[in-house]
């Protein structure tokens, strides 16, 4: 396997790998390289965001770069929700603006399968979007990184 066909941690999950998994896939989305972003899917990944429904790394790489193009300074949070042998459920916020400036906390949900190599091979996710004041955002780390590590949780902004 090259880099690119395997992403540990693999199955079966504990708690920490779990952990460590939604923290990897964090990362990645803030970095907003959608080719990057799409080689932790498997080439077939069956994707629901919302509305939308998606299958294959191509459909991915064409809508995160839709996304990211009027979801602008996007920060994401998420957090481990549950997890089974080769299953993770996640609940996540990220705050966007548009292009007229406007603010956006948006609210979800994710439920993830993966394969023996740890690449996701279904994402079903369900949004929803909250319009907020500029002074209301709580996500200020630096544009296109990760979240610093001692930055708070979900859970620590009370979310």
């Amino acid at each position: 396997m090259t880099v690119t066909e395997s992403r540990p941690p693999f199955p079966p999950f504990t708690r920490e790998t779990a952990i460590a998994k939604v923290r990897v896939a964090e990362d990645g989305w803030n970095g907003r390289d959608p080719a990057r972003v799409s080689l932790a899917y498997t080439p077939d990944s069956r994707w629901r965001n919302r509305s939308e429904f998606l299958i294959g790394r191509e459909q991915i790489v064409a809508f995160l770069t839709r996304k990211w193009a009027v979801e602008l300074d996007y920060r994401l949070i998420k957090e481990l929700w549950a997890f089974e042998v080769d299953r993770i459920a996640v609940r996540f916020a990220y705050e966007w603006h548009d292009v007229q400036g406007r603010w956006f906390r948006s609210y979800g949900n994710e439920n993830w399968a993966f394969d023996g190599s740890g690449l996701m091979r279904e994402r079903h996710a369900s949004i929803n979007d909250v319009a907020i004041e500029a002074a209301d955002r709580l996500f200020h780390w630096n544009a296109s990184g990760p979240r610093p590590v001692d930055y708070p949780s979900l859970n620590d902004f009370g979310l």
